[in-house]
């Protein structure tokens, strides 16, 4: 860690450094870290923003969409003007802007198998601001392979939900909580069934709030709990997630040690046989 901070960054930082529980070691430690966003859309946005106005130093964008005019309505890291371009592009601009202690690195690319645990390699944190439940287990694995933390949230029309798998001791991971994932249309996406814009950003900035605790070891994160908000009555609960033995990657006795277990593209289950 560096606690010789400059004159600039003394005077950005300046209410982080007098925060007992952060201080300059604190903010040393933010500057030295490093995260990998996956999706910078609704939830990606706010997290994005965050990270980079706390001063992580190293930050990964990945995602490969393009940006679309009815992203505007909740996607706040891009701009009317940014229709049509790559979303990390508008992302890493954006970060540009706001605070150039930040190194972004871009990832114009859909996760997969096959690339995940070359892209996860290196950070400190891994962020899940996706919007489809392959990518979610896909990440949720590659993150208890490699022993990575994972920040999780999601969001349906007016609710939303965080957790934090942190990877240590008896942490359960995203399947102890849903073993798989339900049937294809089952939860209808928000091009189908619509999100109230305001809720993506509550649930990205409770996930940038985790990553932040994770980073300096502040306080005490998600980690074995999930936070729930209904944004209609402003109702929170926080439901307890137990660590499953037999969970088939992160239980007693795994059955998936290899990304190459598990079908993706058919509720994320294991293959028979």
């Amino acid at each position: 860690m560096r606690p010789d901070l400059d004159r600039t960054q003394l005077d950005r930082y300046s209410r982080h450094i007098i925060l007992n529980g952060v201080g300059p070691e604190g903010q040393a430690a933010l500057l030295d870290s490093s995260v990998l966003v996956v999706g910078a859309g609704g939830l990606g946005s706010p997290i994005v923003q965050y990270l980079a106005a706390a001063g992580v130093g190293r930050l990964g964008i990945a995602d490969d969409d393009r940006v679309e005019r009815s992203n505007l309505q909740r996607q706040v890291v891009h701009r009317d003007a940014d229709v049509g371009r790559p979303k990390v592009e508008s992302a890493a601009e954006f970060v540009a802007e706001l605070n150039p202690d930040v190194t972004v690195e871009t990832h114009d690319l859909r996760v997969s198998p096959d690339n995940v645990m070359a892209l996860i390699e290196g950070y400190d944190v891994v962020v899940d601001a996706t919007d489809n439940f392959p990518t979610r287990y896909l990440l949720n694995d590659a993150c208890v392979l490699t022993g990575t933390p994972l920040s999780h949230g999601a969001v349906y029309r007016f609710e939303g939900q965080v957790t934090t798998f942190e990877r240590e001791g008896d942490s359960p991971c995203y399947r102890c909580l849903f073993p798989e994932a339900p049937p294809e249309g089952a939860v209808p996406d928000c091009a189908t069934a619509g999100v109230l814009g305001v809720v993506p950003g509550l649930i990205g900035t409770v996930q940038a709030t985790e990553v932040i605790k994770l980073l300096i070891g502040y306080g005490e994160t998600l980690d074995g709990r999930l936070w729930n908000v209904d944004a209609g009555g402003m109702d929170v609960e926080t439901v307890p997630i137990r660590p499953n033995p037999d969970c088939p990657v992160c239980g007693d006795d795994p059955a998936i040690t290899s990304l190459e277990d598990v079908e993706y593209a058919d509720r994320c289950r294991i293959p028979s046989g």
